[in-house]
């Protein structure tokens, strides 16, 4: 039997689950693991598992999960540890049913293993006829098995009216958690009922929340129903990150230039900085470039949102705290002067470096009278 495995999210590979399961299912047949997600990637690699988990390519998990269909493996399991059974389940629901909407033939069975070693873990056959095996998965990792009827019947069903607006209920939420949607923070939960309302591809309201018309600015327009929404932290392990060290040119000084949490960091590891624009890119991505020994250059305006329990920052790094809704002025400054509208800016090792990115931007600031503070790393 070939055994396609789709690990998704921190929590699962932090908890050690991830390990065990794989072992597990090697007495079934061939095992083949692939990352579904990007926050993944740095426990993937804080936990020495780049050999054994797939993590070359940035896939939502609905698409890893039809990589391995079109590789016509015998069945999938999808690996998940959400922070509750309900957004656990609701996310298998979500993943399987996008899923369903990119294939034209029969899907290849899935099974979804979430929360295991907690109470209320389960084990769902969400196609295919697997039942035996997924009566075993259940049995031998001592998880209830529950069924795609009963989780519809659930969180779902409730859902099916037609609204004027666009809604969409975010399942699982806590007071005072973070609110992301594509990565960008846009608002704070103040109940655990909470529903976005949009309006012509744009958030206009929220119910159970307050919104953060800074994050709904730099979100822009979306499809509500295609967003990935998470809410709380992104990884609640206390960790130990993993240094790689990447090679870099011994001639040239590479910086990057990043303005969105969302997009993939990873792709600039082999640069010697990066200049994130904006506290949740900056905190997001600082922590993963700290695995890869690389600083960064964060200009920020004081209105950060924990999204990690803890933010690591390679030495070198410089941050910038402008006054309150500044930072994305400054940033289209240090994108337009500094790297002539391009995203990666090389000079010869002799003309760049980290004090000279410094020098430039705080001239930036001086030119259009912007009050900051520098923090040192």
């Amino acid at each position: 039997m070939r055994i396609g495995v789709v690990v998704h999210g921190p929590n699962i590979i932090d908890s050690g689950y991830v390990v065990k399961i794989i072992d597990l299912l090697k007495e079934f047949g061939e095992v083949f693991c692939r990352l579904g997600g990007t926050m993944g990637r740095t426990a993937v690699i804080d936990n020495f598992l780049e050999d054994t988990i797939d993590i070359s390519r940035k896939l939502v998990p609905s698409d890893s999960i039809r990589l391995f269909h079109d590789d016509n493996v015998d069945v999938i399991f999808l690996l998940n540890y959400g922070k509750s059974h309900v957004t656990g389940q609701v996310f298998g629901y979500k993943v399987v049913n996008h899923f369903l909407d990119k294939i034209e033939d029969s899907p290849t069975p899935i099974i979804q293993i979430e929360r295991p070693g907690e109470e209320d873990g389960s084990v769902i056959l969400w196609t295919g006829d697997c039942v035996d095996l997924t009566s075993e998965i259940a049995s031998r990792l001592n998880l209830k098995i529950v069924t795609p009827e009963e989780i519809y019947n659930e969180h779902f069903k409730e859902d099916d009216v037609d609204n004027a607006k666009k809604e969409r209920i975010v399942h699982g939420v806590s007071p005072d958690e973070n609110i992301m949607v594509n990565s960008v923070v846009i608002g704070k939960s103040n109940s655990d009922k909470l529903t976005l309302i949009a309006e012509n591809g744009y958030i206009v309201d929220i119910k159970g929340g307050v919104l953060k018309e800074h994050g709904l600015e730099k979100l822009g327009k979306i499809d509500l129903d295609k967003a990935i929404i998470k809410t709380g932290l992104l990884r609640k392990a206390k960790v130990t990150p993993r240094i790689i060290n990447a090679e870099h040119s011994s001639d040239l000084f590479k910086i990057a230039f990043l303005d969105h949490a969302g997009e993939d960091v990873y792709k600039y590891k082999d640069v010697d900085a990066v200049v994130t624009i904006g506290d949740d890119t900056t905190l997001i991505s600082s922590d993963i470039l700290y695995r890869f020994n690389i600083p960064i250059i964060g200009i920020t305006d004081g209105d950060l949102d924990k999204v990690v329990e803890d933010g690591f920052k390679a030495d070198k790094s410089v941050i910038f705290e402008l006054e309150s809704g500044h930072d994305d002025i400054v940033g289209g400054e240090i994108f337009n002067e500094i790297f002539k509208g391009n995203f990666i800016l090389e000079l010869p090792k002799s003309k760049g470096n980290i004090s000279d990115i410094k020098n430039s931007i705080i001239e930036i600031l001086n030119n259009i009278n912007c009050k900051y503070n520098i923090k040192d790393i």
